[in-house]
């Protein structure tokens, strides 16, 4: 009688594989997701150049030390330039970051040899890239235990009025009776940009869904009109965001900045920054210094250069100090201004923070949004002017500074100064921050046990792991 031979067992575990676009505010949302997945007891990789990974890890807003470990993988990457932003350039979308985008595109083959090497040994690896960084999809798309996800790290509403535009505005009820402002993509990205996601069209059918960085109480309507999209509807879609921690006191002493916050009354601080990606020139930089000093308002204001594609290199020239003569002598006391990395997440949680002058990134609008913060809308680039849309007239949490059209124009001292005190001494602003409040508690719900997030999360989790 011949020998039977004993079956092998099946490889343990699902490995989860995270492929950013090594951006700032992509590498943060999806160290996030990353920290929520390898909480759950998964396995999780995270992949990018070396220069990257140590930004993620050096800008983490928790210690990750405490958490369960994630195993980063410096992956090899051709050399790339690192030129400074320019603050005059017509449209504002950061195009001295794509050097570093294009060189991500060599993640291809080593990326490839460590799904493989992953699928080997365990039961299922599933891929969650950028949706940017989509040729991330089909590096283990001949093996039968590899999946792949698209993570959208924008908000549903903008998500969905880039399709709905580029296919041409056919009529859709639900979005004429919101009655929104007029927004077009003109001027949000740059050529060089759209180029780069085309390039890789093709690799998005290998896609078995898309998460989103958002939840119901922000984005209801439009979560369910982006996940109708044509080529959308049929595949799994899930709303797990925010994806931040949301329980922080914001009491903190990590920065200095939380020092200073500390010493200030509950909700009398207006915090301004402008993000990662946007320099501002030196006029708008003089003219919202005076509209602060003019508004007579408690401000913390985040003034710094944009991210360069490499953080670490060394800059050569001299930075070019913006603020005018003796501005921070003449406000001390009332105002702090803070140069190079701050802890947003954990200002905007503070007590003392009462108003948000933002650029309306993604991360921005769901931080504020969470802790209930509202905020004065300044959009730049890319999803800016719908999430800003999506702030002062859908949610109604915060007021504009100009409109879309407007974006080239210079903001003025006297505008800057009145729409700060609109906001925070005003009846308008009493009730845009009473709206923030009660959303701010909804988002937290939603995170919680039994909210939409939550159940999202566990459903993306039990899908993964069947």
């Amino acid at each position: 009688m011949a020998e039977t031979k004993a079956e092998a067992p099946p490889p343990p575990g699902v490995a989860v594989v995270i492929v950013p676009l090594p951006a700032q505010g992509h590498l943060n949302q999806l160290l996030h997701l990353s920290l929520l997945l390898s909480s759950r007891g998964l396995a999780v990789h995270f992949v990018g150049g070396a220069t990257h990974n140590r930004q993620v890890r050096d800008r983490a807003l928790v210690d990750l030390a405490d958490c369960r470990p994630i195993q980063f993988h410096d992956l090899p990457l051709p050399q790339f330039a690192s030129p400074p932003p320019d603050p005059y350039d017509k449209i504002k979308f950061p195009g001295h970051l794509q050097p570093a985008f294009d060189a991500a595109l060599h993640l291809r083959s080593p990326l490839s040899l460590l799904v493989r090497s992953l699928a080997a040994c365990s039961r299922r690896v599933v891929i969650i890239h950028d949706s940017s960084m989509s040729f991330a999809a089909v590096s283990g798309s001949s093996l039968p235990n590899v999946e792949a996800f698209s993570f959208h790290s924008i908000s549903a509403i903008a998500g969905f009025f880039f399709r709905w535009e580029s296919r041409g505005k056919p009529p859709e009820p639900a979005i004429a009776e919101m009655d929104l402002p007029e927004v077009s993509t003109e001027g949000c990205t740059k050529e060089d940009f759209i180029n780069f996601v085309r390039s890789q069209d093709q690799a998005k059918a290998a896609d078995s869904g898309r998460l989103f960085n958002t939840c119901r109480a922000i984005e209801s309507s439009f979560i369910d009109l982006v996940s109708r999209e044509p080529g959308w509807k049929d595949k799994q879609n899930f709303a797990i965001g925010p994806l931040h921690p949301t329980t922080m006191n914001g009491g903190g002493s990590r920065n200095a900045c939380m020092e200073w916050l500390n010493q200030q009354p509950q909700a009398s601080v207006v915090y301004v920054s402008f993000g990662t990606t946007v320099a501002l020139s030196v006029e708008q930089v003089a003219e919202l210094a005076a509209g602060l000093e003019a508004s007579g308002q408690r401000f913390l204001w985040v003034l710094r250069d944009a991210d360069r594609a490499d953080i670490y290199a060394t800059v050569d020239e001299a930075q070019e100090e913006k603020l005018p003569l003796d501005f921070e002598r003449r406000v001390e006391g009332r105002g702090k201004v803070v140069r190079g990395w701050a802890p947003q997440a954990e200002i905007l949680a503070h007590p003392a923070t009462g108003g948000f002058v933002s650029h309306c990134g993604w991360n921005s609008c769901i931080e504020s949004f969470s802790a209930g913060v509202p905020i004065l809308a300044w959009p730049m680039h890319s999803d800016q002017p719908w999430n800003a849309v999506l702030a002062t007239h859908v949610l109604r949490v915060g007021f504009a500074v100009f409109e879309w059209a407007k974006r080239k124009e210079l903001v003025p001292a006297a505008v800057i100064r009145d729409l700060i005190v609109k906001l925070m001494a005003s009846e308008e602003g009493e009730a845009a921050r009473r709206r923030a409040r009660e959303l701010g508690g909804e988002v937290r719900r939603a995170m919680a046990d039994g909210g939409s997030s939550k159940a999202s999360m566990d459903a993306f989790v039990d899908y993964i792991t069947r």
